[in-house]
């Protein structure tokens, strides 16, 4: 029985990796492996967690995958320690510290996180409701998730679905992932608990 229960695991795991519906880790808690600094500012591991952090340029920085994704269900956590005006980019690509694609908004209360900004394009695209955006939990760890399938994105910010929002031009590329730090200073947001399956 007990084989047979093992042979059983076995043949469901090959399924879901077949299937392309295993979790994996975009980071790895020790260092920045995977990922790629856009940018003079600041992205270190300190206890497990990657910061993000204003250098003394004040500019906009991106850290960003290796690799590109198109189908996929992203889900991590969040802490805002000062101004977090940042944001979860997919479907995007950078030269310098120019990006082009489409940012979950990860941003102070009541500043739309988990809305949808186009960058070099055409900005706010859909933003949550004013009832939504209390989900956001002020000088604590969020949980945000985000789910891309052709044309259609969806996030949810600690179990709360914040939009739904379906785009041709989304459907119509894949890309990197990055995280970012906006312009003007002062930004420092933790992130930890990044896992990835794509669909």
């Amino acid at each position: 029985m007990q084989k047979y229960l093992l042979a059983l695991g076995l043949c469901l795991s090959m399924i879901l990796v077949a299937n392309g519906q295993k979790k994996k880790s975009l980071f790895n808690g020790k260092d920045l492996e995977g990922w790629k600094i856009y940018g003079t500012e600041k992205w270190f591991v300190e206890n497990g967690e990657l910061v993000c952090e204003s250098g003394p340029d004040k500019q906009y920085g991106y850290y960003a995958t290796q690799k590109e994704f198109k189908d996929f269900e992203l889900s991590l956590q969040f802490k805002q320690e000062s101004n977090g005006n940042s944001g979860v980019f997919f479907h995007s690509q950078i030269e310098g510290t120019k990006i082009s694609g489409w940012q979950v908004e990860v941003a102070p209360p009541n500043r739309h996180t988990g809305g949808i900004y186009e960058s070099y394009g055409r900005g706010w695209l859909i933003q949550p409701t004013e009832e939504k955006e209390k989900a956001l939990k002020e000088n604590d760890w969020n949980d945000l998730k985000v789910r891309v399938k052709g044309n259609q994105v969806t996030t949810w910010l600690n179990g709360v679905e914040m939009i739904t929002f379906t785009d041709d031009q989304i459907g119509s590329r894949s890309g990197k992932i990055a995280l970012q730090i906006h312009d003007g200073g002062g930004v420092k947001v933790r992130w930890r608990k990044f896992f990835l399956k794509e669909l």
